[in-house]
């Protein structure tokens, strides 16, 4: 289930003279990313050619695109690399992913090319903590409820009567999945004093994280605070399903800023609607998410941008041009994954 990867891979170095790089980010996401230093830094490397994802579904504009190119910068909406994409790539020596996950981009044929993978999903892992963060603080201050209460045109005293609010500091926070995300959410509560738990089989021995580590039964019937950390798996698809949040106290807080899989949503749904527990949500079983989630008062939702901040598109931009100039440099690259990482990372 941990997500964390220290993995060093073979890189296969070309001159800069030589090198041409494909920039395929979505054009929302290209200033942000690579903002005038960064890219710079990136022109330094090699001959660098842009193409929108989008436009690259056409096979024809792909093969186009390709021609020539050793390193693909590939983030959200880039075509599978499979069999048939794989051939009309045939100088391609390095993935460089611009986002995190890579199921959607990786395929069997992809892996038995033996051809360098790397991510910069470490970029986002401050952004969704801090998300996090600020849902659970406002999930134990009843932010929301006061908030619905009071834009709803419900009365001043009423939105007062609001279950009292809490503190973090003591607040019993159970923590599924020792990812990267969930030492920076881990970290970062425990800074402010809360008392934590955590679920993860693979944490491995002499992790100090084994001192706080709980079964998921324990971990659901001791949390104050529910945080989802976890990538989804076969593993840990549908984990928390109406069985398990059952046994969640009443009045616990559920806060989820990593896959909507891991949840039944409408388990999750029918245990926030009859007021027993509160939620606060980035993302949903069907995004764009579905009205019954905005008109519970008791829930508080985002549309799945705990990792966009200013902040982790420039860190992404520059673990790009960093684990590039690695492959250049045939220095072992520091995001590399394996298939089986991919796997247990989803």
């Amino acid at each position: 289930m941990t997500d964390d990867n220290g993995v060093g891979a073979t890189a296969r170095s070309d001159s800069p003279e030589q090198l041409r790089i494909l920039l395929s980010v979505p054009a929302h996401e290209l200033q942000a990313m690579f903002p005038a230093e960064t890219r710079a830094a990136l022109d330094e490397l090699g001959e660098v050619v842009e193409h929108d994802p989008d436009d690259l579904a056409d096979p024809a504009a792909f093969r186009a695109a390709l021609a020539g190119v050793q390193v693909a910068i590939t983030a959200w909406g880039f075509p599978r690399l499979d069999a048939a994409r794989l051939a009309d790539a045939p100088d391609l020596r390095f993935v460089m992913h611009a986002a995190s996950s890579l199921r959607a981009l990786t395929s069997d044929d992809f892996w038995a090319t033996g051809i360098p993978v790397s991510q910069a999903g470490a970029a986002m892992s401050p952004a969704v903590a801090e998300l996090s963060l600020a849902f659970t603080m406002a999930l134990l201050r009843r932010t929301h409820r006061t908030d619905h209460a009071l834009r709803s045109g419900g009365d001043w005293w009423e939105a007062r009567l609001t279950p009292r609010a809490r503190e973090i500091r003591g607040s019993r926070i159970g923590v599924v999945g020792a990812s990267r995300t969930g030492r920076d959410y881990l970290e970062l509560v425990t800074a402010l004093g809360a008392e934590v738990m955590v679920f993860d089989p693979y944490i491995p021995e002499g992790d100090p994280l084994r001192a706080v580590q709980r079964d998921l039964d324990g971990l659901l019937r001791d949390s104050e605070v529910l945080a989802l950390h976890a990538p989804a798996t076969e593993e840990t698809r549908g984990m928390l399903g109406a069985t398990e949040l059952a046994k969640l106290r009443d009045g616990a807080l559920v806060v989820n800023t990593a896959r909507a899989e891991l949840l039944d949503a409408d388990a999750l749904y029918a245990e926030v609607e009859s007021g027993r527990i509160d939620a606060a949500l980035d993302v949903f079983e069907a995004e764009p998410l579905d009205d019954r989630w905005r008109r519970l008062p008791n829930v508080l939702v985002t549309p799945h941008l705990g990792g966009a901040t200013v902040e982790s598109r420039r860190r992404a931009g520059r673990i790009v041009v960093e684990e590039i100039r690695r492959f250049v440099g045939g220095v072992p690259l520091r995001y590399a994954l394996t298939r089986a990482d991919v796997e247990r990372m989803g």
